[in-house]
Parts: C-alpha cells; structure tokens; sequence
C-alpha cells in the first residue's frame, strides 16, 4: 500500500486572535508547512492595504457597446434596404459580440443586446421565407427575455404557422399572451391559427 492510498486525520487549530494555525502533532514536515503558511499570512496583512486589492474591472466595455450598437442598427438599415441576407449577417456578428462580453460584465445588459440581436435575425429569416431559423432565432429571443419581448413571441408563433406546426403555434401563442397580456397583435395570430386548425379538421373528416 503506498502513502497515497491511506489518509491520516491531523489535528489543525487557529488562533482567534492572529488567525494562525498550529498542531500539537509531532510531524516535522507538517510543523514546516504550517509555518510557511503562517508566514505567508503575516506578510500578507503587512502589506498596505490599498494595494492587496486589484481595482475592479470596467463594468461595461463601452467600445464593444458602440459595436454592437452599430452592427444592430446596420443590420437594420439592410432590412429596411430589403436587403435580408446582408441583414443577417450583420445581426449574427453582432450576437457574436454581445455573446463575447466578459462573464463580469452585467448578464442583464447582455440578455437585451441578445435577445434583441434575435429577434431582428427572426425578422430577417422571415422575409426570405426561412421559418425554420426564424423559428429558432425569435426562441432564442424568448430565452434571453421572456418578458416584454412581444415581437419575439409573434415571430416564433407566426413561423410555426407558416410551418403547418398547428397545435405548437398555437400552445405557444397562448403562453406568450399569459406573459405579454392581451397584446392586439398576438391576439390575431391566436384566432388565425386557431382558424387554420378547424379548417384543417374539417377537411380531415
């Protein structure tokens, strides 16, 4: 049996006035550890105060703001342009950018360039008729903010009708209007699909 396969239980005990630790074990190397360790302590509280702590970081990189502002705000103008595809491009190097920020920097902030970054891509899908990834996008969205994110909701329920997904588009619908309340908009998606559904079960009887 090697030294690594058995484990010894030493008494450690710490000063409540300096912190310091001790044992009244007779293992030398022990002895020697703790020393190091108390006198890393003491060195530690010697040292002047403001110095010990490191400032703390820029809460918010305001370059990469600007970036992602400006990325969003292109992508928009190609939207507008009708140019969709470009639109998409600019909206997914800004999800880059916003899905890059540093962990310190406030989740809060991130979650609205994202989930508004998603629901412009949506949007763009949309216009080229790709419901798939306008589907996956406007969720993404939701994801991000579930509250005060209406178009996200809309986006998502009107692609998965236009996917023929019936009974999903319409559970998500209802789920986005309890959140959202009666929001005109996603009201009418609600009563379309559920136009599409009894259709549909009439043609199927």
């Amino acid at each position: 049996m090697s030294d690594l396969d058995t484990f010894t239980l030493l008494p450690l005990q710490i000063d409540p006035q300096t912190k310091a630790v001790s044992t009244p074990s007779s293992s030398r190397t022990l002895q020697t550890e703790l020393a190091a360790l108390n006198s890393l302590h003491r060195a530690l509280l010697s040292l002047d105060a403001p110095l010990q702590v490191p400032p703390p970081p820029v809460p918010v990189n305001p370059k990469r703001s600007a970036q992602i502002t400006k990325l969003r705000d292109s992508g928009n103008a190609e939207h507008r342009k009708g140019r969709h595809a470009e639109a998409v491009k600019l909206y997914s190097l800004g999800l880059q950018m916003a899905l890059g920020r540093p962990l310190w920097e406030p989740q809060g902030l991130v979650r609205e360039e994202v989930a508004a970054l998603y629901a412009n891509r949506a949007q763009a899908h949309m216009a080229l008729l790709d419901w798939p990834e306008a589907a996956a996008d406007a969720e993404a969205s939701v994801e991000a903010k579930r509250q005060g994110n209406a178009k996200a909701w809309w986006r998502r329920g009107k692609a998965l009708l236009e996917m023929g997904r019936l009974e999903e588009a319409r559970e998500w619908v209802r789920k986005a209007l309890e959140l959202e309340g009666e929001e005109a908009e996603l009201a009418a998606l609600l009563k379309d699909v559920e136009e599409k559904i009894i259709k549909k079960a009439a043609a199927s009887s």
